[in-house]
């Protein structure tokens, strides 16, 4: 049986890109956390991945594709204030010294990944962790209201 979802994925990532969320996310799963790609922040901001723990830990994951695509992103440094822990995804070609030493390191393909270096914690404040995993209740809702009721994506609604 074929199920076809009406969620598009996101086509402003490179295929690479899309890869490494997918390996990502499957890590994520196994290892008891739940999670969502292309998160937005509420400074704006759009985290690659966010996963929320079973403990209620929340960890963000930047996605990075090539040299160029590190090279050209000085934001990421902002994600900290809304993660208990960073972590770097890339593919096994990207070069692994280029990526900063105090973040965790995921390498990933569109099958799995491996965590290769920890993320160093850094605890979120409670009211800081409550307003994110609201969000994240939220977001996570809304898609599942989108998979049950189809017509809310073409109507607008949603």
């Amino acid at each position: 049986m074929s199920l076809s979802l009406p969620l598009r994925p996101d086509r402003r990532q490179s295929p690479v890109a899309a890869d490494v969320q997918r390996g990502v996310r499957r890590l994520f799963s196994q290892l008891g956390h739940v999670s969502l790609p292309e998160f937005t922040l509420a400074s704006g901001r759009r985290a690659d991945v966010i996963a929320l723990g079973g403990d209620g830990g929340l960890t963000i994951v930047e996605i990075k594709s090539s040299v160029a695509d590190f090279r050209a992103d000085r934001k990421w440094p902002d994600y900290r204030d809304f993660c208990d822990r960073f972590f770097f995804a890339v593919p096994d070609t990207l070069p692994r010294e280029i990526l900063p030493e105090d973040t965790g390191l995921i390498v990933a393909d569109s099958f799995g990944a491996a965590i290769l270096r920890e993320a160093p914690a850094h605890p979120l404040a409670g009211a800081r962790r409550k307003a994110v995993t609201l969000r994240f209740a939220h977001a996570a809702a809304g898609i599942l209201h989108a998979l049950d009721d189809p017509g809310a994506i073409a109507d607008g609604r949603l």
